[in-house]
């Protein structure tokens, strides 16, 4: 409940108002009556309702965007807000042409550029010509776009949104935040959180004004000399000060207190948590540290388990942020009830789930582009597309690749968690009845009916590097109590440098955390809930349909992940490891003579992704300038053979 003291000044005279939220409503009420007529008048109005509600509306290609305002949307009630949450292409959840609340975008950016596929048919739609330029004059916005300085047109789905809600007549109430992925989302994104809060209050607040001076407004006529409400608020939420009180008594207390407040469902987006280790210990850990950085570390835990030998700057902190207290992330309510059930006959499925809408083309032909001796491997594949006449293609296109998670991966995590013997039973996943959770729904692309090893191979990306979220759900299944308060410190506000450093820049996988930390021990549940979908790689087409008829080339290097603190040993990209097993039995090597694979070419599964803001110019007679490093080379390939059909003399290559 907010209690909002109002100093009005009406008619020169003093009329004191409270404000109280009643079921998610800011009502005024009256205190004090005197004044003169139109003040009388004024008065018969009260009282007036000002809705608490605003909206968040995301643009979410790989789940980041989504994230962010799902967290929004469960931190909102502690501020005494309702909020309405949904997806941009969920089209009958809002209506921004009549929306009077404030309402918050968080928008990420895919491809060249290109708004998320599920934001993709709003973008269209706010770029219609007809629409006039007042058509938002009504809305007032903010907006959080994620983007990523390593390539092009950084945060441009952000941009193009904000552009045109303003062309369209809209207000900004909040500045806008571009969070870049290439030096870490959390740099921008925490802070912009943090400051979103006073905004949507102040911009409610406002709306609450404005509806006093068109009230008052209406009053001019018998009192011409009257000015307008001059309202002053200051805003104290009852839940802020629950929780400060609860914060400030968990300084100090042991680590069973403090993981119990830091998961009671009343807690804050941040709470306090005080799980430092034994002084001792840390000096221990500190010696042990500044004499070699590199020795692992192989000190038994709590449940006696040696952990696996890494180095100590991931498992392990240092003063000062071992001695400090720690604001960590609420923990998210869980949402997910999952069974497994052992069924007498299950549909053994290979490919992705949604492989009837893609083209399952064979490779016709591989050849590597780099020499024998060079570090880095590249090579061209060549994909017979004869038999799929609406696979079209145009050069600056890019192709989407549907690659499988590397099956010893998959039966490592499922030794993790103690489910190798279930690989083959069924998983039912479903809401469960008492979440708190804000428009949960059961992920869309977790098949109804299918097995707990088809699930980790084709739809969990277990790849993926854990959110701050992720890490937080961890701790309340960790045993180990050091591996707890290691946890808490990746997850915190004071160890955001600790968990770039070990854990998103050497884009470390789920699996090789739960290595690391032995005691940790989620039930499947959690990693559905946490875990995003496995995406598509997408690849661009290295020629043109003029010059190789029925065929679609695409190059690639195979990425190489190298050994860290987080992981013994180096690893390859998952796509590109994929393909290049994939295509070593019929592979062309440099300077050997030309060959196609066996009649039994390797097939994979691709969809189109068009780029209509990526061609070489129309009239053959106008220049241009192709600059593209390493592989990103491939697409002028097409662009160069799209202005000269016919292929040069020489041997084929």
């Amino acid at each position: 409940m907010w209690l909002v003291p109002i100093t009005c000044n009406l008619l020169k005279s003093r009329e004191s108002f409270s404000v109280t939220t009643i079921r998610g409503r800011l009502v005024t009420h009256s205190k004090s009556i005197c004044g003169r007529a139109a003040l009388k008048c004024h008065i018969k109005r009260m009282p007036c309702e000002v809705n608490s509600r605003f909206v968040v509306l995301y643009g979410s290609q790989k789940g980041q965007a989504q994230s962010i305002a799902e967290g929004i949307a469960e931190e909102a009630e502690e501020h005494g807000l309702v909020v309405q949450l949904s997806c941009l292409n969920q089209n009958e959840k809002y209506n921004l042409e009549k929306e009077n609340a404030p309402v918050v975008f968080i928008l990420s950016t895919t491809g060249d550029g290109e708004p998320p596929d599920n934001a993709l048919q709003f973008v269209r739609r706010i770029k219609k010509k007809s629409l006039s330029a007042d058509h938002y004059k009504h809305l007032s916005y903010a907006l959080l776009a994620l983007g990523d300085t390593n390539y092009a047109n950084f945060c441009n789905c952000g941009k193009t949104v904000e552009h045109r809600l303003q062309e369209l007549g809209a207000k900004q109430f909040y500045a806008t935040g571009y969070a870049d992925d290439g030096v870490g989302l959390e740099l921008v994104v925490d802070p912009w959180l943090q400051g979103l809060w006073n905004a949507i209050k102040q911009a409610l607040l406002k709306m609450a004004s404005a509806h006093l001076k068109g009230t008052v407004g209406d009053s001019t006529e018998e009192s011409p000399d009257s000015s307008a409400p001059d309202v002053q608020l200051n805003l104290l939420s009852l839940t802020d000060q629950q929780n400060r009180r609860s914060a400030e008594a968990s300084v100090n207390t042991d680590s069973k207190h403090a993981s119990a407040a830091s998961s009671s469902p009343s807690a804050t987006q941040t709470a306090v948590s005080d799980l430092r280790p034994n002084p001792k210990l840390a000096s221990e850990f500190s010696d042990t540290a500044s004499v070699s950085k590199s020795l692992p570390k192989t000190e038994k835990t709590d449940a006696g388990v040696p952990p696996v030998a890494l180095a100590a700057s991931l498992t392990v902190s240092l003063p000062p942020l071992s001695e400090s207290s720690l604001n960590v992330p609420a923990l998210p309510p869980p949402y997910l009830d999952v069974s497994l059930q052992d069924v007498d006959t299950i549909e053994q499925v290979d490919g992705p789930p949604n492989k009837g809408a893609l083209h399952e083309v064979p490779i016709s032909r591989a050849v590597q582009l780099s020499r024998g001796d060079s570090v880095k491997k590249a090579f061209l594949l060549e994909l017979n597309i004869s038999e799929h006449p609406t696979l079209v293609y145009q050069p600056g296109d890019s192709l989407d690749v549907f690659c499988p998670m590397d099956a010893s991966e998959v039966d490592s995590i499922l030794q993790r968690l103690g489910l190798q013997d279930q690989r083959n039973y069924q998983v039912h996943v479903s809401l469960k009845k008492d979440t708190k959770k804000k428009g949960a729904q059961v992920p869309s692309f977790v098949p109804e009916a299918a097995s707990l090893q088809y699930l980790l191979t084709w739809c969990l990306d277990i790849r993926s590097v854990p959110k701050k979220a992720f890490l937080r759900a961890l701790v309340d299944h960790t045993g180990d109590s050091g591996q707890r308060r290691r946890l808490q410190e990746l997850c915190s506000k004071q160890g955001a440098a600790d968990y770039n450093l070990y854990v998103r820049d050497p884009s470390l996988s789920v699996l090789e955390l739960l290595t690391a930390f032995p005691s940790c021990s989620p039930p499947l549940s959690l990693l559905i809930e946490h875990l995003p979908k496995l995406q598509p790689r997408p690849y661009s087409a290295a020629s043109s349909r003029l010059r190789h008829p029925g065929r679609l080339h695409v190059v690639f290097s195979v990425v190489e992940l190298p050994a860290c603190s987080g992981r013994p040993v180096g690893r390859r990209g998952l796509c590109t490891g994929w393909l290049s097993d994939l295509i070593k039995p019929g592979l062309v090597l440099p300077a050997k003579a030309d060959s196609s694979l066996s009649p039994a070419s390797p097939k994979i599964h691709v969809s189109l992704r068009p780029n209509c803001c990526f061609r070489p110019p129309s009239n053959p007679s106008v220049p241009f300038i192709m600059v593209g490093p390493g592989t990103g080379v491939a697409p002028f390939v097409g662009f160069l053979q799209q202005r000269t059909p016919s292929p040069p003399s020489g041997p084929r290559r």
